[in-house]
């Protein structure tokens, strides 16, 4: 067994530990991740969105299931108007084309499932990364609505 000197060992633990904070640290500045959206009207839990980086810059945004009375894997998008028409809501890509614009996401479109309707979308992050505030509006910004969703463990 190999024996550290006490700054070794001092160093050896700090470098453990600055190597399992940095997940975290990651998460803080961007919305890569699982979040928790909360319903409107009921303020429960409504589903679970993985929000995922292409590649090249750009993130979108897909249910991976439904929470409470939402947890039935047969629904489909009955409002859509657009190729997700009767789709299974699950699985279904609902966020496109966001990109990052200073210390929020801008440009891309989200779909309300429950209308079909699909909003011009801007995303920022709150509370260290923990929340998420996203903001769905037709024209300008001042004519929509935010949701905050939470970051899923």
């Amino acid at each position: 067994m190999i024996q550290l000197t006490r700054p070794l060992r001092t160093l050896a633990i700090a470098s453990a530990l600055l190597a399992c904070a940095a997940p975290a640290f990651a998460q803080a500045d961007n919305p890569v991740g699982m979040w928790q959206t909360i319903d409107d009207n009921t303020h429960q839990p409504k589903a679970l969105v993985q929000i995922a980086d292409d590649g090249e810059g750009s993130l979108s945004g897909k249910v991976v299931k439904g929470l409470g009375a939402n947890d039935t894997p047969d629904r489909r998008c009955t409002a859509c108007t657009d190729e997700r028409k009767d789709q299974l809501i699950k699985g279904m890509t609902i966020i496109k084309a966001m990109k990052k614009d200073g210390d929020h996401w801008d440009g891309g479109n989200i779909l309300d499932p429950e209308n079909g309707k699909v909003y011009k979308c801007k995303m920022s992050l709150e509370d260290g990364g923990q929340k998420l505030v996203v903001r769905g509006y037709i024209g300008v910004s001042l004519l929509g609505r935010s949701q905050t969703w939470v970051r899923a463990q």
